[in-house]
């Protein structure tokens, strides 16, 4: 979807001055001084994240690559400099307008690449920065891409932040270039199709919980602090006790944190509200989709403690058998298909923006307290082997929403997985209840923080 930047739309064709435009604009065609300006409509999820995000609630994930080398902030620049034209979908401002936002391609220069100096996952004031959705910061030896979700999910980050490293080391060590020079790895992606409105099917069940689930409260950090917290473990140990329990990995880390909440906020005491976590689960898998726009859902992990005691096992069935019901192609479409059928609804898309504004905050203000965290599973990231020497681990975090203090995140690199936690509660417990278990079931965890919990 194109739109011409010459003032062509406006010439009616009479009357002298007409004429003149008309000419002047067929000489600038002629002359190929004028271009076309892309434009994309937002995904089906991506609505709601402008009309939500500020300050207090970024909407903004972390995808970070840890080198064996450090930085050179020069060399990093010039390669940004060299990608983002290459991505059509992070090249992109926002713009609002009557009835939706859309996104409108950008073509100013790519934004400055900074040492990091602030906590993570803060807010991106697109007119601080070239009116792009992103930043790219890094210290010492790391690189960090931050993206506000209404432009892709955690595969489009993965898909930049990769390319991004591989021109940076192309850089950094001419010998990389080989046969290839600045091209794209054949296994990044380009795609932009909308993957909800090629897939939906009408629905009108709504599937997302609203009611309220327990919240985890208590003393937070300073104002603008930000907590992170990453436990490394090698993968077979993980796989040996979740073979052992009869669990995927997924759903074991779940289930851990789960317990970790029962045992150390609720105190093994029944509740009159379930622990339950939210789960974003990738369609493309399940969709035959290659997209970088936003194509996920979310899932509950849901455990509500009614009786005295429970035993890690016990809550572990529970969570896995949430898991494993809702799970599935015919589940996943549904929950979508509700979301992408209100938006097709006649009234809906006739009204002002303003409006439809208004009520979605509405809607997200009686659904945001439906989770108790979010825990999201990026997968195992790999990176093409003549990179590997130089590549020493991947990390991601988000950042945090309405009611949920404290979220969780999962990636592997190689034979190491890394559960990153990020927070703005002053008491660690949960954390430590979490890695405790995890190491009392025979899993070796390093653990390497920010410091925020230490005076």
């Amino acid at each position: 979807m194109k739109k011409k930047t010459t003032d062509s739309d406006q010439i009616n064709g009479k009357g002298e001055q007409g004429e003149k435009k008309e000419k002047r604009v067929k000489l600038l065609n002629e002359a190929g001084m004028t271009r076309e300006i892309r434009w994309d409509k937002l995904d089906n999820t991506a609505h709601l994240f402008p009309v939500i995000a500020g300050e207090s609630m970024s909407n903004v994930y972390r995808i970070s690559v840890t080198l064996t080398e450090l930085i050179n902030p020069e060399l990093l620049q010039k390669a940004l400099d060299i990608v983002l034209p290459k991505f059509d979908g992070f090249n992109l401002r926002l713009r609002q307008g009557v009835f939706w936002y859309y996104f409108e391609e950008n073509g100013k220069p790519a934004p400055k690449v900074r040492e990091e100096t602030t906590f993570p996952c803060r807010y991106i004031y697109p007119n601080r920065n070239n009116s792009y959705l992103f930043r790219v910061t890094y210290y010492r030896y790391r690189i960090n891409l931050e993206v506000f979700h209404v432009l892709t999910d955690g595969m489009g980050g993965i898909n930049f932040i990769k390319e991004l490293t591989y021109q940076y080391l192309r850089l950094a060590h001419p010998e990389l270039k080989g046969t290839k020079g600045d091209s794209l790895a054949s296994s990044t992606s380009l795609n932009r199709e909308d993957s909800f409105l090629k897939n939906y099917r009408r629905s009108s069940e709504k599937g997302y919980q609203t009611r309220k689930a327990y919240l985890v409260n208590g003393e937070r950090l300073s104002p603008g602090e930000f907590g992170i917290m990453h436990g490394y473990m090698q993968v077979p140990e993980l796989k040996e006790v979740c073979h052992r329990y009869g669990a995927s990995i997924n759903e074991y880390l779940v289930s851990v944190f789960v317990w970790s909440v029962y045992k150390e906020c609720m105190h093994s005491m029944p509740s009159n509200k379930p622990v339950r976590v939210a789960v974003p689960v990738n369609l493309r898998p399940y969709f035959n989709s290659i997209t970088t726009k936003n194509f996920f859902v979310m899932v509950s992990a849901e455990f509500h403690p009614v009786k005295d005691e429970y035993t890690f096992e016990e809550v572990l069935d529970i969570v896995k058998n949430s898991l494993t019901q809702q799970i599935h192609k015919e589940n996943l479409e549904r929950l979508f298909s509700y979301n992408v059928s209100n938006e097709k609804i006649l009234v809906a898309r006739a009204a002002p923006l303003l409006i439809k504004n208004i009520a979605m905050r509405v809607v997200y203000r009686q659904s945001a307290l439906a989770n108790t965290t979010t825990i999201t599973n990026i997968g195992s990231i790999t990176v093409d082997e003549a990179y590997k020497p130089y590549v020493e681990m991947f990390h991601s975090c988000l950042a945090m929403s309405k009611g949920q203090h404290i979220k969780g995140n999962i990636c592997s690199y190689g034979s190491t997985l890394v559960f990153s936690f990020s927070y703005d509660l002053a008491d660690p417990s949960i954390q430590r209840g979490f890695f405790r278990k995890i190491a009392g079931d025979g899993v070796r965890v390093e653990i390497e923080s920010n410091g925020v919990n230490y005076e």
